[in-house]
C-alpha cells in the first residue's frame, strides 16, 4: 500500500492540509467505471455459474489495480508533475484491460492479462521514482517487498491468457491468492495512510458502483415496450439503489472515517487494509450481482428468473448487508443484527424467485432494502443525528 503525505511528489514541504480526492484521480476512476460495466454486460450477457465467477474474478482483479492506485494518489497528495503522468498512463492501459473484460477468459485473455500487468508496472515504477525523489529508503524497502507479490501475481496472471479450460482458472485462482494473500502475510507495516483522502476516495467508488446499478436499469429496458410493469420495475430498481446508498452514507461512512482518523500507527494501516481495500471488494461485487439480476428483471417482468440472476438480485443486495455487518465488525467491533437478519431474508428469496414473476421478486427485494432504512431511520434516530453530528464535527 502507501505512504501518505501532504505534498506533491516533486516540490518542496509545505504546510500540512487535508489531502482531498483530486480531478485526475476521479477521472481514472471513471475508467474504472468502464470495467464494472464490463463486468456487468459480461455476467448477464450469459447467467451462468461459470460467468458468475469469471465476472467475480475479473472484478478482483480490476479492484486490487484500483486499491493500488488509491493507495498511491494517498502517497502523492497531488495531480501534479509526475503523478500526472502516471494516472494518465494508469488510465489508458486499464482502459484497454476494461475492452478486453468481455472476452478476458476467450479470445482476449493475453490482452487483458498483458494490460493489468502493464499497469502494475506502472504502479510498481512511480513508487520507486517516489522513494528516489525524496530519499525515502523506508519507502524504497516497502515497495520492493510488494512487489514481490505485485509481479508473480501478474506473470502468474499473463500466462493464464495462454491458456484455457481448468489450467487457466486455476491459474487465475492463483494469482488472485498470490496478490491478495500477499498484503495479508506481509502486512501494512511501514505504510502510512491519510484518513480523510482513504475515506473519500472509496466512498466515491462505491457511488460509482451504485451509478451501474442505474445504468442497469437504463440498459434493462432497451429493446423493451415502455409499459407499466416496466416502469414499476425501473422505479424498484431505484429504491434499491437507493436503500444501498443510504445503508452507506448515512452513518456507515462517517463513523468509519471517524475511526481511521483516531486511529494511529499499525492500527490505522490495519483498518485501512482490511475496511476499505479488502471488504469494499464485496460491497462492489453486491452492487454490481444486483445490476445483473435488475438488468435481467426489467427486460422479462413478468416471467420468473433463472437461478443465476435470481441469485445475483437478491444474494447481490444480501452480499452488499454483509459486507457492511463485517465492515462494522471490523471498526467498531459490534454486530448489526438488524443487517444479518435482512441478508438472510433476501438469501431465502432465492428458492421462491425461480417460481415467482421477476417483478414480484424485485418489489420483494425493494421492501426488504427500503424497510431496513426505515427500522433504523426510526429505531435508532437519536443515536443517528448523535453520530452524525460527532462524525461531521472537527477533530
Amino acid at each position: 500500500m502507501t505512504q501518505a503525505v501532504t505534498r506533491p511528489i516533486d516540490s518542496e514541504p509545505a504546510e500540512p492540509q487535508e489531502q482531498r480526492v483530486t480531478p485526475l484521480e476521479l477521472f481514472l476512476d471513471l475508467v474504472f467505471v468502464l470495467a464494472i460495466t464490463q463486468v456487468t454486460g459480461y455476467v448477464s450477457h450469459d447467467p451462468t455459474w461459470t460467468r458468475l465467477f469469471e465476472g467475480l474474478a475479473i472484478l478482483a482483479v480490476a479492484w486490487w489495480v484500483w486499491s493500488a492506485y488509491a493507495w498511491l494518489g494517498n502517497t502523492a497528495g497531488s495531480d501534479e508533475g509526475i503523478a500526472r503522468v502516471v494516472l494518465m498512463a494508469a488510465a489508458a492501459g486499464m482502459l484497454i484491460a476494461s475492452l478486453a473484460v468481455p472476452h478476458a477468459f476467450g479470445s482476449d485473455a493475453l490482452i487483458f492479462a498483458i494490460a493489468i500487468f502493464a499497469v502494475r508496472l506502472i504502479h510498481l515504477g512511480a513508487y520507486s521514482l517516489i522513494a528516489r525523489m525524496r530519499g525515502d529508503t523506508d519507502l524504497a524497502t516497502v515497495v520492493a517487498g510488494l512487489a514481490q507479490s505485485v509481479l508473480p501475481a501478474s506473470i502468474l496472471l499473463v500466462i493464464a491468457g495462454t491458456q484455457d479450460g481448468v489450467t487457466q482458472a486455476l491459474l487465475w485462482a492463483a494469482a488472485l491468492t498470490v496478490d491478495y494473500g500477499g498484503l495479508a502475510v506481509r502486512g501494512p507495516r511501514g505504510w502510512s495512510v491519510q484518513a480523510g483522502h482513504f475515506a473519500e476516495r472509496h466512498g466515491l467508488i462505491i457511488i460509482i458502483a451504485l451509478g451501474e446499478s442505474v445504468v442497469a436499469v437504463g440498459a434493462g429496458t432497451l429493446g423493451v415496450p415502455l409499459d407499466a410493469g416496466v416502469v414499476t420495475g425501473a422505479l424498484l430498481g431505484l429504491v434499491v439503489a437507493c436503500a444501498l446508498w443510504w445503508a452507506y452514507f448515512d452513518v456507515v461512512a462517517l463513523a468509519a472515517e471517524r475511526r481511521l482518523r483516531r486511529a494511529e500507527g499499525s492500527e490505522a494501516l490495519a483498518i485501512a487494509r482490511d475496511s476499505y481495500s479488502y471488504l469494499h471488494l464485496p460491497m462492489v461485487a453486491g452492487i454490481i450481482f444486483f445490476s445483473v439480476g435488475v438488468k435481467k428483471t426489467l427486460a422479462h417482468v413478468g416471467d420468473p428468473l433463472h437461478t443465476v440472476p435470481a441469485v445475483a438480485l437478491c444474494g447481490g443486495v444480501a452480499l452488499y448487508l454483509l459486507a457492511h455487518v463485517a465492515f462494522r465488525l471490523r471498526n467498531m467491533h459490534s454486530w448489526s443484527v438488524r443487517r444479518v437478519v435482512c441478508a438472510a431474508i433476501l438469501l431465502a428469496l432465492i428458492p421462491a424467485a425461480v417460481s415467482l414473476p421477476a417483478l414480484l421478486t424485485l418489489g420483494l427485494v425493494a421492501a426488504v432494502s427500503a424497510g431496513l432504512i426505515a427500522y433504523e431511520a426510526i429505531r435508532y434516530a437519536e443515536a443517528r443525528d448523535r453520530l452524525r453530528r460527532a462524525a461531521l464535527s472537527p477533530g
